[in-house]
C-alpha cells in the first residue's frame, strides 16, 4: 500500500450575489440580524439553468488546470453532494462527461455538510489500496434548489458553489499528504439537519446543532490531529465546515490551534454544504495564506449529525 496526497485545489461560485439587504427585501430580516446571529454578509446563488453538476465541473476543471493535468489523467471521480436532482446519471458521471474524461469510476457520496471530508477519505483509501492512481474529489451543492425562500431562519444561511481537489498516489519514499480520517455520526440526532419532503426542503434545529458542534466536536478534532501526529498548535490552518461563524470561531478556539489561520469563508459565501470546505481551502491557497507542505485540519460536520476530519499537507 502507498500513501496519497492532495496536489491541487480549485473552486467555483455562480456569478449572482445575494446580499443581506437583498434578503431583507424578501423576508422579515435585516443585515444586522443576520450578521449578529450567523456572521454572513453575502452568498452566491445559482440560477435555474446552472445545475449542480455544472458547478462541480467548473471547480474540477480549475483543480485539474492547477495540477497541470488533463481529464484523461483521472481514473476516479468522487462528488459529495446532497442536492442532485436526478438519481441517474449521477453527478460524478455528468462531471466526467462535461470534462471529456475517458473511463473513470464515478461515484456520488451524500453525507451532506461532511460530504467532502468523507469523499477525500474515500479517495485516500482507494488510492492506498491500489484501486485508483489519481482521483478528482469534488464537493458541490446547490442549496438554492432545496431552500424555502420565505423562511427567514434558513434562507439567510445558504449559498451555492463547488470546490475540488486532485488526489494522487505518493511517490516511493514520499510521506503521505493525507492523514488518517476520524469519522462517525450521531444517528439518534440525525433529524436535527434535514433535506426532505416533496419538494425537498432544508430545515434544521439550530440550537441543537450549535450545542452539539461547540461541545462535542473540539475533542474529536483534537483526536484527528493526534492520529496525524500533529499537535493543534502546529497547524497552519483550520478549515471547518462553513456553517455559521458562531460555531466556527469557538470550535477553532477549543481545538487549540493558536497559530492557525481559521477559514471564515462563510462570511462571503454562506453555508454551501459539501462545497464549503474545499472552497474555503482553495481560497486560502489562492490568496497565499498557506503554503505548500503546511499542515491543515479539515473537519466536516452537519447533516445526519455526521462528522469526518483529517489533517492534510497543503498542495
Amino acid at each position: 500500500m502507498t500513501g496519497s496526497r492532495v496536489v491541487a485545489v480549485g473552486h467555483y461560485q455562480p456569478a449572482k450575489v445575494l446580499t443581506n439587504d437583498d434578503l431583507a427585501a424578501m423576508v422579515d430580516t435585516s443585515d444586522e440580524w443576520i450578521r449578529s446571529r450567523v456572521g454572513i454578509t453575502s452568498r452566491h446563488v445559482a440560477g435555474p439553468d446552472e445545475p449542480v453538476d455544472e458547478l462541480a465541473a467548473y471547480a474540477g476543471a480549475k483543480a485539474l488546470a492547477s495540477a497541470g493535468l488533463t481529464p484523461a489523467d483521472i481514473d476516479l471521480v468522487l462528488v459529495a453532494t446532497s442536492t442532485a436532482i436526478d438519481r441517474s446519471p449521477n453527478t460524478a458521471a455528468r462531471v466526467a462527461a462535461r470534462l471529456g474524461m475517458g473511463s473513470p469510476a464515478v461515484m456520488d457520496l451524500n453525507v451532506v455538510c461532511a460530504g467532502f471530508t468523507h469523499a477525500l477519505a474515500t479517495a485516500d483509501h482507494t488510492v492506498r489500496a491500489g484501486a485508483a492512481s489519481r482521483a478528482l474529489v469534488i464537493g458541490a451543492d446547490k442549496m438554492a434548489d432545496v431552500t424555502d425562500w420565505t423562511d427567514r431562519t434558513t434562507c439567510v444561511l445558504v449559498g451555492d458553489g463547488a470546490g475540488a481537489a486532485v488526489v494522487e498516489a505518493t511517490r516511493p519514499g514520499q510521506e503521505p499528504g493525507i492523514g488518517p480520517v476520524l469519522w462517525g455520526s450521531v444517528p439518534e440526532m440525525g433529524h436535527a439537519v434535514r433535506i426532505e419532503g416533496t419538494p425537498p426542503r432544508f430545515a434544521q434545529e439550530g440550537q441543537s446543532v450549535y450545542r452539539w458542534a461547540t461541545t462535542q466536536l473540539p475533542p474529536i478534532a483534537r483526536q484527528v490531529c493526534e492520529r496525524a501526529g500533529v499537535a493543534p498548535e502546529e497547524l497552519a490552518a483550520v478549515v471547518l465546515h462553513q456553517a455559521n461563524l458562531r460555531i466556527i470561531e469557538p470550535v477553532a478556539q477549543r481545538i487549540g490551534a493558536v497559530n492557525a489561520v481559521v477559514a471564515r469563508d462563510v462570511v462571503e459565501s454562506g453555508n454551501t454544504s459539501a462545497a464549503s470546505i474545499p472552497m474555503a481551502l482553495s481560497k486560502l491557497v489562492s490568496r497565499g495564506e498557506i503554503t505548500s507542505g503546511d499542515p491543515v485540519l479539515l473537519f466536516g460536520f452537519g447533516g445526519n449529525l455526521s462528522y469526518a476530519g483529517q489533517v492534510i499537507r497543503c498542495p
